[in-house]
């Protein structure tokens, strides 16, 4: 809660003269009040003074009268607060809300690869870039998505010059045939050397805006998106087309990259490519890494793409912050993306540079999820055996959309899975687990909102939260209003499972609040108020499965 952060803070200053950081949080027990600080210990070990004594003064000099009962000093000197009833409903009653902060952040995300059907891998980019999004623009920031399609570079050469020595018209293929004629062209290109270099000529004709090949590329690039828009849709991605900007769009800027980095002397020949060799950077050999921004064909590689994309999202966007949604495996790339454009003067040090990593999805034999023939998965194909599986769990129940809700449920529990866990690590596929509805999952919670929104349906008008006297009712309140301050921190951190597990913890409290305090058949004021916590709870996840990217149905 800021207001006792902020009048610890000034206990701090009244008392040893200077104003520090509180720290608080929340307690983890009940017997050590609803928050907790350690400023005492941390003062006392900076001034070699006994952290109890140093919190009898920091109590001495804290005035909290209005907002909490008397503190209390546990322990080796923990000051333990606990908030007045009227306190907590007052918080309840009157949420945080964000204002615009002024700020810009860009968010890279998705990029799933032109001519190629969108697959498992593709998923967790979407998701996880989507909820952060959402979290951005919620916390008061103007959020610019951008979809980096690879829609530009070496497999294009390859495809077109396959598509002309097999006399095809790129107009007869869709997506699956534009597949199968990527992969019959890999391995022609890994095969034929004379084919490689034609190919490789391709992508300079290509880059050098050739008509011929430029119409195929074309025709696949519009194929892909409108297959690339289907798949958002039924996922319930906020990506739009508007929001694609692939390689291809900086192509007219590479020039201009390479030529300035050349002017500051950070471009080095090597075997007829150009490319900078960064301090610090240095091979399992021991030997400097190179980024590649010239090929020695005179193709641009896709670092040189990525330097463009650094430079026009701070001078052309505006952008105070950057964010890049992309798998793990991409680590060292980015640091040296970002590094290089750092020297290069087209990112100042006021506007950081993220790399958002995640890790993979593994099949239920802990290795990298395939289909049976050991192919990739499809996404739109994991996600139609989610809503089916949802489907499923639904027969037999009244009063349910079932067509909608299954849809709401699979989808809803996949990108919970997704996001509920540190986005650094590996996780598991598991679509029974995903889709229970008990536990940690995304229909717990999806069923917790419904249930919440059939008994308001019955209590009928609803006023304000006036009284917490039940232990349940002021742990369910409390946790209410850390809303925002969770939303707060996944903006600062951009790991959304800190949201999951805040909403899990919501809806934990919620089903202990319905055991132990009757809602609709108490009576009066007590009545009243526990519907006020009960309309304040369905916000709370409403919104914040909203923030998720996850429907809250009404009925389930």
């Amino acid at each position: 809660m800021p207001v006792l952060s902020t009048r610890l803070s000034a206990a701090a200053l009244a008392a040893f003269g200077t104003s520090y950081d509180p720290e608080l949080r929340s307690s983890t027990k009940p017997e050590f009040g609803h928050y907790q600080s350690n400023l005492a210990l941390r003062i006392g070990n900076a001034l070699g003074q006994s952290p109890r004594d140093v919190a009898a003064r920091l109590v001495a000099s804290l005035q909290v009268e209005d907002l909490c009962q008397t503190p209390e000093i546990a322990g080796p000197g923990f000051i333990n607060l606990t908030l007045l009833p009227e306190t907590l409903a007052k918080a309840v009653n009157e949420p945080e809300s964000f204002t615009s902060r002024g700020q810009r952040v860009v968010v890279d995300y998705s990029q799933p690869n032109v001519a190629k059907q969108m697959h498992v891998g593709h998923l967790r980019s979407t998701v996880i870039g989507d909820a952060l999004c959402n979290v951005l623009e919620f916390a008061g920031y103007d959020v610019i998505r951008q979809n980096h399609v690879g829609d530009w570079g070496t497999q294009y050469g390859m495809m077109i010059e396959q598509l002309l020595e097999e006399g095809l018209a790129a107009e007869s293929l869709d997506l699956e045939g534009l597949q199968q004629l990527y992969e019959r062209s890999r391995k022609h290109f890994d095969a034929d050397g004379t084919f490689a270099d034609k190919s490789r000529l391709r992508v300079v004709a290509l880059q050098s805006g050739d008509p011929g090949t430029r119409a195929m590329w074309r025709h696949m690039v519009d194929v892909s998106l409108d297959d690339f828009d289907k798949v958002y849709a039924l996922l319930g991605s906020n990506l739009e087309r508007t929001d694609v900007v692939g390689e291809s769009a900086y192509n007219d800027d590479l020039p201009r990259v390479v030529a300035e980095l050349e002017q500051q002397d950070l471009l080095t020949e090597s075997d007829g490519a150009m490319c900078a060799f960064l301090p610090g950077f240095l091979g399992r050999d021991g030997d400097p890494l190179p980024v590649i921004v010239r090929k020695s064909d005179g193709g641009f590689g896709y670092s040189a793409t990525d330097l463009a994309a650094v430079r026009h999202r701070v001078s052309t966007l505006h952008a105070d912050r950057i964010v890049y949604v992309v798998d793990h495996r991409q680590a060292l790339h980015f640091d040296m993306i970002f590094t290089l454009a750092g020297t290069a003067g087209w990112l100042p040090a006021t506007v950081p540079a993220e790399h958002v990593s995640f890790g993979t999805v593994l099949g239920p034999n802990g290795k990298p999820f395939k289909t049976r023939e050991g192919g990739t998965v499809k996404l739109v194909d994991l996600l139609e055996s989610a809503v089916s599986r949802a489907d499923a769990l639904l027969a037999g129940r009244e009063g349910v959309d079932r067509a909608a809700t299954a849809r709401a449920v699979g989808i809803g529990a996949v990108k919970y899975a997704d996001l509920s866990s540190d986005r650094g690590n590996d996780y598991v596929f598991d679509l029974d687990r995903m889709v229970a509805m008990t536990g940690n999952t995304g229909p717990y919670l999806q069923y917790a909102h419904a249930r919440l929104t059939r008994l308001l349906a019955k209590a009928g008008t609803t006023g304000e939260l006036t009284e917490l006297k039940d232990p349940a009712e002021q742990r369910l309140a409390l946790l209410l209003t850390g809303f925002g301050a969770t939303v707060e921190q996944v903006a600062e951190t951009l790991q959304p499972h800190r949201l999951c597990t805040y909403l899990y913890d919501v809806a934990s409290a919620l089903s202990v609040f319905y055991e132990q305090c009757p809602v609709l058949s108490s009576e009066g004021a007590t009545r009243a108020s526990r519907i006020a916590l009960c309309t304040a709870t369905r916000k709370v996840l409403q919104d914040g499965l909203g923030l998720l990217g996850i429907e809250a149905p009404d009925a389930m």
